[in-house]
């Protein structure tokens, strides 16, 4: 038996909330990773974690040194939120934030 349920998302901390229980992120890795997703969709780069992002997502987190994000940005690597491709970040495909539809099969064994 197919069920849908319909989650209204208001902004990507929430989105990201949402796949939580994948990830198991905590408080502050989500909100960098919101952060990381924010500013590279206003600065368009085909890196999520490059120096140029690091850099704006430090500032609007109100951290002074950029290389303080290197630690989260590997725990979201361990976790699977982020992944490397060709020695680039990317975004982990659920938590895309331009995926509109999203279907989940969970089969008990």
């Amino acid at each position: 038996m197919k069920q849908k349920i319909k989650i209204p998302v208001d902004g990507v901390l929430q989105y990201l909330s949402v796949w939580n229980g994948i990830f198991n992120l905590t408080p502050m890795e989500l909100k960098v990773l919101s952060a990381f997703i924010v500013t590279d969709d206003l600065l368009g780069s085909d890196d999520l974690c490059c120096y140029s992002n690091k850099k704006a997502t430090a500032l609007s987190l109100g951290i002074s040194d950029p290389n303080t994000l290197n630690n989260y940005v590997k725990k979201l690597k361990d976790k699977g939120a982020i992944i490397v491709n060709k020695k680039r970040y990317e975004l982990n495909r659920l938590l895309n934030t331009n995926n509109t539809n999203i279907e989940i099969a969970i089969e008990w064994s």
